[in-house]
C-alpha cells in the first residue's frame, strides 16, 4: 500500500459501490415502472383505459339548457354569459341522469363570486374586482347582484 498506486483500493471499492447502486437502480426500474410506460411519449399508455373505466361527471352546458331555457335567457348578453353552468354548479352529469332524485347543491355564494372577483394584481384591468370587506360586507352578492346576470340591480 505504499507508492503512487497504493491507496487505489479504496477507489475500486466505490467504482463497485457505484455499479452496484446503478444495477440496483435499473432494477427497481425495471419492477417499478409499467411496461406501457412511454407509448406514447412521456405517459403510460393503460391511463387512457383508466380515465375511460371512470364515471363521468360533467353533462355539459348543453345538458343543462334544455331543461333550463329560463335560465339560459336570464344569462343572455350577460358577462357570465360564456361561463359553463358546472363551472359554478359542480359536475352535474347524475343531476341530469335523473333531475327528480338528485337535486344539485347550491352554490355558497360569497365564497363562489370570490372566487373569481376579489381583487388581484395579476388580473387584467377590466375585469370585475372588489375588496370583499370595503364593497358590501354585511351580505351575500345576491343582494345586489342576480348572478346568471350581475347588471340586474335586485336579484329576484
Amino acid at each position: 500500500m505504499s507508492g503512487r498506486f497504493g491507496h487505489s483500493g479504496h477507489v475500486w471499492r466505490f467504482a463497485a459501490l457505484f455499479v452496484v447502486g446503478f444495477v440496483v437502480f435499473l432494477a427497481a426500474r425495471a419492477k417499478f415502472i409499467p411496461k406501457d410506460f412511454g407509448r406514447y411519449g412521456f405517459y403510460r399508455a393503460g391511463a387512457l383505459d383508466d380515465v375511460k373505466a371512470r364515471p363521468i361527471q360533467y353533462a355539459g352546458h348543453e345538458t343543462c339548457e334544455v331543461c333550463h331555457a329560463p335560465v339560459v335567457e336570464a344569462r343572455q348578453g350577460s358577462r357570465h354569459d360564456k361561463l359553463p353552468c358546472e363551472g359554478c354548479h359542480g359536475p352535474l352529469a347524475k343531476h341530469a341522469d335523473a333531475p327528480i332524485d338528485v337535486k344539485p347543491t347550491k352554490p355558497e355564494v360569497p365564497a363562489l363570486c370570490l372566487r373569481c372577483h376579489t381583487k388581484m394584481a395579476g388580473k387584467y384591468e377590466g375585469f370585475p374586482q372588489i375588496t370583499p370587506a370595503q364593497h358590501y360586507p354585511e351580505g351575500p352578492c345576491t343582494v345586489c347582484h342576480q348572478p346568471h346576470h350581475p347588471k340586474i340591480a335586485k336579484a329576484k
